[in-house]
């Protein structure tokens, strides 16, 4: 079996609608997809109506949090979440929280870039996402790529949304042990996503992850196109340590980046465990 457990689609910052997504994951030969938009589950229903027959759907989302990085510091961290209850009340709150906080960061940072001349409309581009996508520095991104400023979104990021010049907005996360127990008591398991792609800014220490182990995360990815080696190396023997599950994913955005779906994937084994682990099991999907 091909498993793949981190991918995005237009209900977040991916370029594939839902649909579209689970249709490409039948192409690429997987067995197994997950769908993991950034704090919001918009997308589940349309993915699990659209889905081919032998796929299997793991519906998830990748939730962003903050962390301490175990240097006397803080730093971002994101959580996969899978198998929750989308109803759950506190799952409902933090996902509208989330979302009404990122359009409201968005929209300053756009208006920031308007007042240097960049040809960027903070409303315009709000106005054309729907009110359920969680707005981003991805869509601001696409909004650069299009109006020529930049050849593409890595370049954008690179070159102007790195988060070190007056354009950046912080923005208010919630402590990843707080999202820990808020997806455990919806029923689902939270694994640790690129806990070592330190290309992508600061990571938090290997005693942080054990911390999370104790206060109840099930699991780590692996192997995913953002760790080297001996980021792999570490993650899996902090896995062993700590008795937790072990994931491959490509981290999938469309034409937003290169990385092909399947790129990494996860074992048959582990999925299961991620299954067992979860009261809300239901949530998969597929023969």
């Amino acid at each position: 079996m091909r498993i793949d457990l981190h991918c995005h689609s237009t209900a977040s910052d991916g370029t594939d609608t839902p649909a579209e997504l689970v249709a490409a994951a039948h192409r690429a030969g997987l067995d197994a997809l997950a769908i993991t938009d950034h704090d919001t589950t918009a997308g589940w229903a349309e993915a699990a109506a659209a889905l081919p027959p032998g796929l299997r759907l793991v519906r998830g989302a990748e939730l962003t949090c903050v962390s301490p990085d175990g240097r006397g510091g803080w730093c971002t961290i994101h959580l996969l979440a899978y198998l929750f209850d989308p109803q759950a009340e506190a799952v409902v709150a933090e996902h509208a929280r989330t979302r009404a906080e990122r359009r409201t960061r968005l929209h300053t940072m756009a208006t920031r870039m308007a007042a240097d001349g960049y040809p960027v409309d903070a409303d315009t581009l709000l106005g054309d996402l729907p009110a359920d996508v969680p707005a981003g520095r991805p869509h601001l991104a696409q909004a650069l790529v299009r109006a020529g400023v930049v050849e593409s979104v890595d370049q954008a990021f690179a070159e102007l949304l790195h988060g070190r010049n007056h354009y950046h907005v912080p923005s208010h996360k919630t402590l990843a042990v707080d999202a820990i127990d808020m997806t455990k008591a919806a029923g689902g398991v939270t694994v640790l996503a690129h806990g070592f792609a330190h290309r992508r800014g600061p990571t938090v220490s290997a005693e942080v992850i054990g911390d999370m182990a104790a206060a109840g995360l099930d699991g780590v990815e692996v192997d995913h196109p953002d760790h080297d080696p001996e980021a792999r190396a570490r993650l899996r023997a902090l896995a062993d340590r700590h008795d937790l599950i072990v994931t491959g994913s490509s981290d999938y955005h469309g034409t937003n980046k290169t990385v092909r779906l399947g790129a990494e994937t996860t074992d048959p084994a582990m999925l299961a465990e991620l299954v067992s682990r979860a009261s809300g099991a239901g949530l998969l999907v597929g023969s």
